[in-house]
């Protein structure tokens, strides 16, 4: 298993956010993580990643706790949020700094987002704006071209489909099937039509807990419509 969670809480007062006791993710796999808001997704990435710390329990990355030591850090990317991105830089600038620190020359990157064109959409490359001046629509594509560019092992994306207008966010599906090989990818979103179209597996939480965990067939986005309205 690439990932594994195990008896992980998170507590702030009296509430508890995150309660999974159990949770394994193969490498290769394509999940979607879906819940209300308030559900605890983001929370839960935040975990995954380091960026908060448990209460209880443990992220395993490879087998190694990742509060423990760095080494997960060299195979996973992600995007949670704008707060990710470096906003005083221009995309370009950016782009090259994240690739700098992925031993990519300025001339691998500039090759890297070549295929990005239609993504971008002509809004995002030789605008002259900073991404702090951009919409949250360009800034999320920024972070995500970005996370891609890393060829991550694990990639964790919270809400990308969010603030993308049809066209992109169709665009953006066809990007994440087309990642081959063995890169394990974790997706949170709302938008139940796009995550059963690019996940195998959903994970469905409800108050910080796994509720259903099933593979996607042609009766999932039927069964999540079901429970959603019920």
């Amino acid at each position: 298993m690439i990932l594994e969670v195990k008896n992980l809480q998170k507590v702030y007062g009296d509430k508890t956010v995150v309660n999974i006791e159990d949770l394994q993710i193969a490498a290769g796999e394509t999940v979607g993580l879906v819940g209300n808001n308030g559900a605890g997704k983001t929370t839960f990435f935040r975990m995954l990643l380091d960026l908060i710390r448990p209460t209880n329990g443990e992220v395993l990355s490879k087998g190694e706790n990742v509060m423990h030591n760095d080494n997960w850090k060299n195979y996973t990317a992600s995007f949670l949020d704008e707060g990710f991105l470096i906003d005083y830089l221009t995309p370009e600038e950016y782009f090259i700094f994240i690739g700098s620190l992925n031993n990519l020359s300025v001339a691998d990157v500039s090759a890297y987002l070549s295929q990005y064109g239609e993504f971008f959409n002509g809004e995002i490359l030789n605008s002259g704006k900073y991404i702090r001046d951009f919409s949250k629509g360009n800034q999320n594509k920024v972070g995500i071209a970005a996370a891609l560019m890393q060829k991550p092992e694990i990639l964790i994306l919270d809400e990308p489909f969010a603030n993308l207008d049809p066209t992109t966010q169709i665009r953006l599906k066809k990007l994440l099937k087309e990642q081959t090989g063995n890169m394990t990818t974790f997706i949170s979103s709302h938008d139940l039509n796009h995550v059963t179209d690019v996940c195998n597996r959903i994970i469905l939480v409800e108050k910080g807990q796994v509720i259903k965990d099933f593979k996607t067939d042609e009766n999932t986005l039927k069964e999540l419509e079901s429970y959603f309205s019920a």
